[in-house]
């Protein structure tokens, strides 16, 4: 497994920073993360088993910030709105992916997902507002931990669009509807 500490103690850095540290829920304990994974029927990505091990069951990251695993403060839980969007009746034409764990809802149904699937975790952008189900998921950053990196050093491009900028075209991510077909 990578050594990740060098980001987890930035991301620590950055969360004193954001003076938000006092605010974040506590880390899950191991057991829970194993219960979380039991319910999702895969493996978390291990960077990410590590955040909400080691740092906090979400409440921190970029703009709306990582949703709990489970048992999130504001009601939103990962688990909880991946297993809605795998069922038939999500309310969405929009098939979800096995393996692709939504982490953070930047709004409009839009959301930052982890492919629990892939080595380096890739982070997709789930964004249905165009309306075409063939062109809603986007490669937002090929690994996890380079999507923190972007956190840390506000250099995603959500900082971009909220400086009014563009935030730069992201490529499709191919897989999207083979994946959702698992």
């Amino acid at each position: 497994m990578p050594d990740h500490h060098a980001l987890l103690a930035r991301i620590t850095a950055r969360i004193r920073a954001d003076d938000i540290a006092d605010d974040l829920p506590a880390p899950l304990s191991p057991d829970a993360i194993a219960r979380a994974e039991q319910r999702l029927g895969f493996r978390l990505h291990p960077l990410l088993a590590q955040l909400y091990g080691e740092l906090a069951n979400g409440g921190f990251g970029p703009d709306y910030q990582l949703l709990g695993l489970v048992d999130g403060a504001d009601g939103d839980q990962a688990v909880d709105v991946y297993l809605t969007a795998r069922t038939d009746d999500a309310g969405t034409e929009w098939a979800w992916p096995e393996g692709v764990l939504p982490i953070l809802d930047w709004g409009c149904g839009m959301y930052a997902c982890v492919d629990c699937r892939s080595v380096d975790g890739t982070v997709l952008l789930f964004e249905p507002n165009p309306g075409d189900p063939d062109a809603a998921w986007y490669v937002d950053s090929p690994s996890l931990h380079a999507w923190l990196t972007h956190y840390v050093e506000d250099t995603g491009w959500w900082n971009a669009a909220e400086a009014g900028e563009d935030p730069g075209d992201m490529s499709l991510w191919d897989e999207a509807r083979a994946r959702a077909a698992d």
